[in-house]
């Protein structure tokens, strides 16, 4: 057991798919694992393990934000042996073209956070995926004839900006999405010497202000689910 996570040891498995919405991680696990178990609830943080294909394998929310997904990566590296972690959840586009339900592999996370300013000292870090899933998830995707964009995403500390074009000049030097957590899990892998990856489902269109509701949010984009398992295992 951790701080922040009740599983006793052996019930989460090496690889890991989180979503933010524990909701969303219980609706996967359900439709997707053989016999999944709820391994915690602490904090409502619902968290699944169960098998697909034969492969154990494990569900987890992680939260909204940077700070709440490090906490409980570090935690999931460092007091249960995971080696990868995979994030599936949902962004919100900053080209016009990227439609709601676009599938986007984040190849790199921008930030405006300055949680690694403070871990390298004012210094600047660059947080990359792990390439050997990032090239596994665009294999698969493409076999089963899924439009993916591969590229760079925006994770931002703040989902209530005060300045409404904030995202424009980031647009502008090709990031793709903004979303909340890839940046930060990145970091943790590195730190862990361990794999991962977002994959992430375009939910909203700050240009063209389509927006996805609620439900379709947490039971809805199954496919980066199924993207993510098959890259994994």
């Amino acid at each position: 057991m951790s701080i922040h996570i009740e599983a006793k040891n052996g019930e989460i498995a090496s690889t890991i798919l989180m979503p933010g919405d524990p909701l969303r991680a219980k609706f996967f696990a359900e439709k997707l694992l053989q016999d999944p178990i709820r391994f915690n609830d602490v904090r409502g943080m619902l968290g699944y393990s169960g098998r697909y294909k034969g492969k154990f394998v494990s569900f987890m929310g992680s939260g909204m934000g940077i700070p709440t997904l490090m906490i409980y990566a570090h935690e999931l590296f460092a007091d249960y042996g995971v080696q990868t972690i995979i994030r599936v959840g949902t962004c919100g586009a900053m080209i016009e073209e990227l439609k709601i339900g676009q599938q986007i592999l984040a190849m790199s996370a921008s930030t405006d956070s300055h949680i690694n300013k403070l871990r390298f000292n004012g210094q600047d870090y660059a947080p990359t995926a792990n390439f050997e899933l990032l090239l596994s998830a665009y294999n698969v995707a493409r076999s089963r004839a899924i439009d993916v964009k591969v590229g760079n995403v925006l994770s931002s500390d703040t989902f209530y900006h005060d300045n409404d074009e904030y995202w424009k000049k980031w647009a502008r030097f090709g990031a793709l999405v903004v979303e909340m957590e890839t940046a930060g899990l990145y970091t943790m892998a590195a730190k862990f010497n361990a794999r991962a990856l977002s994959i992430l489902t375009v939910s909203d269109n700050l240009i063209t202000h389509e927006a996805a509701p609620s439900e379709i949010r947490e039971k809805g984009y199954i496919t980066m689910a199924e993207i993510a398992l098959e890259a994994a295992l």
